[in-house]
């Protein structure tokens, strides 16, 4: 199975199983790309926001005319911060962004659960590296690639390259069978 893929300069379409790196500056804007990636070709898909709430996803989704209904929405931030939550179908939460068990078993329990062509955005591995360390996020970011090759579902995570050093930048990058670079100009150069 393949996935259409609606991003300048990379493949039309990417296989099943595969997971994208978008390395883009910090102050960069990701969410045309990223809602561009989660409104083609899907059925249902699933948004692990680590640095806004799900309220905020929600709004992002709207304005980029993205169809909610296959929305799924694990927020890792209200709980930390102590902001009003409220569990829905749609909605799920994590304690804070450092419980990457719990982000795997959410994302492990949407796939499961779902059926058809699922797609996954991660935003941002950055957040999780901050909150715990590059050793423990590189784990769970594993884990995840392995749950979209199971299930057959495609990923793209965030990483905001300029503020990591170039040995982490790289390390990320080679376990990924794509990566995506978004300049400050919003162009975006692919490599697959």
């Amino acid at each position: 199975m393949d996935y259409a893929l609606a991003i300048d300069g990379a493949p039309e379409t990417i296989p099943a199983g595969t997971g994208v790196l978008l390395v883009h500056p910090s102050t960069a804007e990701t969410d045309r790309v990223d809602t561009d990636f989660l409104k083609t070709d899907t059925d249902q898909f699933l948004v692990v926001s680590t640095r806004t709430s799900a309220r905020e996803v929600t709004q992002k989704l709207e304005h980029y005319e993205v169809e909610e209904s296959k929305a799924t929405i694990l927020d890792a931030l209200s709980v930390e911060r102590g902001y009003t939550r409220r569990q829905s179908d749609d909605v799920r939460y994590v304690s804070a962004p450092d419980d990457l068990e719990g982000i795997v078993e959410q994302t492990r329990q949407f796939l499961a659960e779902t059926d058809g062509k699922r797609r996954i955005s991660l935003d941002s591995l950055t957040e999780l590296i901050y909150y715990t360390d590059v050793e423990r996020t590189i784990a769970a970011t594993a884990e995840l690639l392995d749950l979209l090759a199971e299930h057959d579902a495609v990923g793209l995570f965030h990483l905001a390259g300029g503020v990591h050093d170039e040995d982490v930048v790289a390390d990320f990058r080679k376990r990924f069978d794509g990566v995506v670079e978004l300049d400050p100009d919003g162009t975006t150069t692919a490599t697959f």
